[in-house]
């Protein structure tokens, strides 16, 4: 039984010198400048919410993950981090969303309308932007 414990102990020990990298690999980084442009991609709002007055707008972004992390240290992150700001109908105020969920907007008056969904880095320094035109249809 001894022995056994033993042989145990000395196959924890050896397993336990072994780095993340000997495991895992090298992890592939690039470094900031080497990283291709961020990109944000915006679907048209889903047409079955919309003809019920729901605005369900998916998106996705390329080179850039969506995280709730915000200031100018976070600038030097890699792989780039960063979260959208949306804009209703050209309107003086915003929203930051960092979830990377779609949006959900509720309670817009039939008619037409436009969202501004700009990619920002962590820093509120906008990197692209799409927009989605759409119009809410009259109740029946």
């Amino acid at each position: 039984m001894k022995k056994l414990m033993m042989i145990a102990c000395l196959f924890a020990a050896s397993a336990a010198a072994q780095t993340a990298r000997e495991v895992l690999g090298a992890a592939a980084l690039l470094p900031l400048q080497s990283e291709p442009p961020a990109k944000i991609i915006v679907d048209p709002p889903l047409a079955q919410a919309l003809s019920i007055g729901v605005v369900v707008i998916q998106y996705r972004t390329e080179n850039l993950h969506i995280v709730p992390v915000f200031g100018p240290a976070a600038l030097a992150v890699s792989p780039r981090i960063g979260h959208i700001h949306v804009t209703v109908d050209d309107n003086p105020w915003r929203w930051a969303d960092a979830s990377g969920l779609p949006l959900i907007i509720n309670g817009l008056p039939p008619g037409p309308h436009k969202i501004l969904i700009q990619l920002e880095n962590a820093n509120h320094q906008p990197l692209d932007q799409g927009v989605v035109q759409f119009t809410i249809p009259a109740p029946h």
